[in-house]
């Protein structure tokens, strides 16, 4: 088994010392360099992602420090249908919660082209047999006009959206002139919130998710309440913002530790197969998804325009051309340099399901590497300046595509998600829906 890596800086370089079983494979060690050779630390370890419940190294903001209590709470408030009492129509009254649109099947996102909360029915077996209720105009539906992202390994980003318009810290400091005018619910971060903190709380607005003392009473949430904000004045303790912290906790702790590539990096050496090796050592070298993909949940807070098809090309719903999110980090700085350029995605649990980019341009991950291997915009609409320098064709041979592809199929998927979930919630409700067509398809009747 390896050992530790000792590492070292002396002036400009790295001294990488590497201390391991003498019959450790060559390709072991070359995928080592490649990741020490990228990493902000010199190390390996860098990507390395904490337990769940090693609250002291997951990060998390002042504000809303984790303690079980919160975690306990958020998942299940997060599951939770009571609350969807908000709906456009009866049809829809307690029948969604924030994981309609969050499957953890479908690596908690929707197994679809689009997430759907009030006004749609049904399931399927990971979220693909999701549908538009007919007594719903399309204007009524809950249905944003990007493909929902993942929220795991979440933890790391500091400015939520594909916009990044969540969150008052990190790239939007000196955003301040268009907090809650170019993107609705952006003026939250006034409150001085975390990113997730500050858009969960206009999320269960927007999604229509209702917390008041006497839903909480009535659905035996208030004890839970209590043991995780004792602090808070009871005349402020059930509301949209204490679920928003707990919610934020628990979704802070979704962390993708049990990935193969995790188990890698803390000394497993038969945990990735030797595809699954080839693959990693593309991505960290010759392939270069590094460049955007550094930080430890293989995201970055940077913003890049791919040229790729928006929602409404492929029939999404409650969307247009004109949609603003359509034009990514400029349609919430309105600066012409930050048009069409999106943040950069976590990439753990991508197999569990797609399609992907922001408008689901792309049904398979083979079709996500031979977009960035053709480096061909699609996307008439965004101009050549504004691609990425980093998007340019990258010359894999079809062995090389299916090697980074394993990786990042199989290489990054936890196969244990489920560990996440909660056996039941408190209302005894269905979920992640609990409309009739749900029920039967998730067989909890």
């Amino acid at each position: 088994m390896r050992k530790f890596y000792v590492f070292a800086f002396i002036v400009t370089s790295v001294l990488f010392a590497c201390q391991h079983d003498p019959l450790w494979a060559p390709l072991d060690i070359e995928l080592t360099r490649a990741i020490a050779g990228v990493s902000r630390t010199g190390s390996p370890g860098y990507f390395i992602l904490p337990d769940a419940r090693d609250y002291s190294q997951i990060p998390q903001v002042p504000v809303n420090p984790l303690t079980d209590a919160k975690v306990e709470l958020g998942k299940m408030l997060f599951y939770e249908t009571a609350f969807g009492v908000e709906a456009k129509h009866t049809s829809g009254m307690a029948t969604f919660s924030c994981s309609s649109c969050h499957v953890p099947e479908a690596g908690f996102r929707p197994h679809r082209i689009q997430g759907i909360a009030d006004g749609a029915y049904g399931f399927g077996t990971k979220g693909e047999g999701r549908n538009k209720r007919l007594e719903y105009a399309e204007q009524e539906l809950d249905a944003q006009g990007t493909r929902p992202l993942s929220v795991l390994n979440v933890a790391y980003v500091t400015n939520s959206m594909w916009n990044g318009s969540f969150g008052p810290e990190g790239v939007n400091v000196g955003t301040e002139d268009v907090w809650g005018v170019t993107i609705a619910g952006s003026g939250v971060n006034f409150e001085g919130y975390g990113s997730l903190e500050g858009q969960n709380i206009e999320g269960l607005k927007v999604h229509r998710l209702l917390i008041n003392p006497e839903l909480v009473e009535f659905y035996g949430y208030k004890p839970y309440f209590d043991a995780a904000f004792p602090d808070v004045p009871e005349a402020e303790r059930y509301t949209r913002t204490t679920a928003s912290f707990a919610i934020s906790a628990y979704l802070r702790t979704l962390l993708c530790t049990e990935a193969p590539f995790q188990r890698w990096l803390k000394g497993e050496d038969d945990a990735m197969t030797e595809e699954q090796k080839r693959g990693a050592l593309l991505f960290f070298g010759k392939a270069g998804c590094y460049r955007c993909h550094n930080e430890p949940n293989l995201g970055s807070m940077t913003f890049h325009a791919l040229g790729v098809g928006d929602l409404y090309e492929i029939g999404g719903l409650n969307t247009s051309v004109d949609d603003v999110r359509n034009l990514g980090r400029g349609g919430f700085t309105t600066k012409p340099e930050d048009m069409f350029r999106f943040r950069v995605p976590q990439l753990y649990n991508l197999g569990d399901g797609g399609p992907y980019f922001h408008g689901s341009s792309k049904n398979t991950m083979r079709e996500v590497v031979e977009y960035f291997n053709n480096g061909i915009p699609e996307n008439s609409r965004v101009p050549s300046a504004q691609i990425s320098p980093f998007f340019h064709p990258l010359d894999l041979s079809l062995s090389e595509q299916s090697d980074l592809e394993e990786f990042l199929l199989e290489g990054l998927r936890d196969p244990n998600l489920q560990r996440y979930v909660p056996d039941h919630v408190l209302s005894g409700f269905c979920f992640p829906n609990n409309d009739p067509q749900s029920r039967r398809d998730i067989g909890c009747e």
